[in-house]
């Protein structure tokens, strides 16, 4: 008995704080869209050799570090499906400016290929989880990894076909991303849906449920939890 009671001391006497923090999606999915938006550009002969650089800093100085700052706040969010597809596709940015800058122009990598078909099933996964929760993000994210998939296999073929039609996904997803970016900062502002995201399971219930609802399994989540 004096178990059980030390147990129920100790419980009442948790206190779990939740720090309210801004969603990281907007920003991600918008650095997100600037990258595939000048890598189609260049892909589609939009732009001269000599821009190059300029695409590479592009993607090196601002599309990767903004994702790398949402996968961060996806983290003290406790959103993984943010904090991971971020820190994937914001590393697989950098990679692709820094290539730019270090290779010729039109010159293809069979590395980076088989790095951009890895990133394209990390992404992937990312997406099927979001699926469970927002549809739209989802799409992005699917989106994002048939991007990644196209150009890897760009890479390794040197397919000019290929190199295409990853240009036009790309813009495909710089119109999804945009559309959802602009949907959950709208969603944010009014504290309510008005344009669709597509929300269901825990991701309705989370614009909408009480706070007891959302907090019921809050002991079992990483960070508070003794093991992650």
């Amino acid at each position: 008995m004096s178990n059980v009671s030390a147990q129920t001391s100790a419980l009442g006497a948790t206190r779990i704080v939740l720090r309210p923090i801004a969603t990281p999606f907007p920003l991600g999915f918008l650095a997100l869209a600037t990258a595939s938006l000048l890598v189609a550009g260049m892909e589609l002969g939009w732009f001269t050799r000599a821009d190059t650089p300029m695409v590479a800093i592009v993607l090196i100085a601002f599309s990767s570090p903004l994702q790398v700052i949402a996968s961060v706040f996806g983290f003290l969010g406790r959103d993984t499906v943010a904090a991971t597809g971020f820190g994937v596709q914001g590393g697989a940015w950098l990679i692709v400016g820094i290539d730019l800058l270090l290779t010729p122009a039109h010159h293809t990598s069979r590395p980076l290929g088989v790095f951009l078909l890895a990133s394209a099933a990390w992404v992937l996964i990312c997406a099927l989880g979001s699926a469970l929760g927002k549809l739209a993000p989802a799409t992005v994210l699917m989106l994002t990894a048939l991007r990644f998939l196209l150009t890897g296999l760009h890479e390794l073929t040197a397919s000019a076909a290929l190199g295409h039609a990853a240009a036009i996904v790309g813009l495909a997803l710089v119109a999804a991303a945009a559309y959802v970016a602009a949907a959950l900062e709208v969603e944010n502002l009014q504290r309510r849906t008005l344009l669709p995201v597509l929300r269901r399971g825990r991701g309705s219930e989370a614009m909408d449920g009480d706070l007891a609802q959302q907090t019921r399994q809050i002991s079992n989540e990483a960070g508070v939890r003794e093991q992650l």
